[in-house]
């Protein structure tokens, strides 16, 4: 009994591309038949309802060949395939592992903004026109004046930093000769009342010695009188 030879991802690849083709005309064909909905019937003919009609039909005949052709894989395949990808035109076909249901295919569609010719393409940026000897010598001078404002900048800080330095080194010096001096005030305060506290005591000791000797005297003047009038 001679075998069939069994279809491979290759053969199949012209039916999935007029799949995709059908695909789109129907997707197109539902977008216009949803908008067609919205105007008045004497914009659209017949004709175009019919030609989306029939697009529709072999949309769905397509689709049934398609389960039919995945059927027949199943029948004809009795080892796993590893995934394979392949490329047509537009669309992508990943063929998948064998299962007990049959060999299925996946197939990527591109998106139409890939398709479109109006996509953006994205272009070189433009290229630096030479500048004349003018304009290099105006921006030179621009350049020389900017370099000037920013020194002038910076020796201005540099001023006004060396002023602030000055000023505080002046507030220390005349706040610690302030110090010092209030420092001898009150040193010379604390001697001079040392020294009038001294003085005081010492007049109240001669005070003292001075009654003691007075006293003293007078008690030999009594006695003498004493001793005269016993005697």
């Amino acid at each position: 009994m001679r075998w069939l030879q069994p279809p491979t991802a290759e053969s199949v690849l012209p039916l999935f591309h007029s799949i995709a083709a059908l695909q789109r005309k129907a997707s197109k064909a539902f977008f216009h038949s949803s908008l067609l909905l919205h105007l008045p019937y004497s914009i659209y003919s017949a004709t175009h309802l019919a030609t989306m009609a029939s697009t529709v039909s072999a949309y769905k005949e397509k689709m049934k060949e398609l389960s039919l052709l995945s059927l027949i894989c199943s029948c004809f395949h009795t080892q796993p395939h590893p995934n394979t990808i392949y490329q047509y035109g537009d669309m992508e076909v990943k063929q998948l592992d064998k299962r007990a249901s049959g060999q299925s295919f996946e197939v990527i569609l591109k998106s139409p903004s890939d398709l479109s010719p109006e996509s953006p393409v994205l272009s070189s940026p433009p290229k630096k026109r030479d500048l004349s000897l003018e304009e290099l010598q105006k921006r030179l001078e621009a350049a020389e004046e900017r370099r000037k404002i920013q020194e002038a900048q910076v020796l201005k800080q540099l001023a006004e930093k060396r002023e602030h330095e000055r000023e505080v080194l002046h507030k220390a010096l005349e706040e610690n000769n302030n110090f010092s001096r209030l420092a001898e005030e009150k040193l010379n305060y604390k001697m001079e009342l040392s020294k009038e506290i001294r003085e005081a005591h010492l007049a109240a000791l001669r005070e003292r010695l001075r009654e003691k000797e007075l006293h003293a005297a007078e008690v030999r003047r009594n006695k003498e009188q004493r001793e005269e009038i016993s005697g």
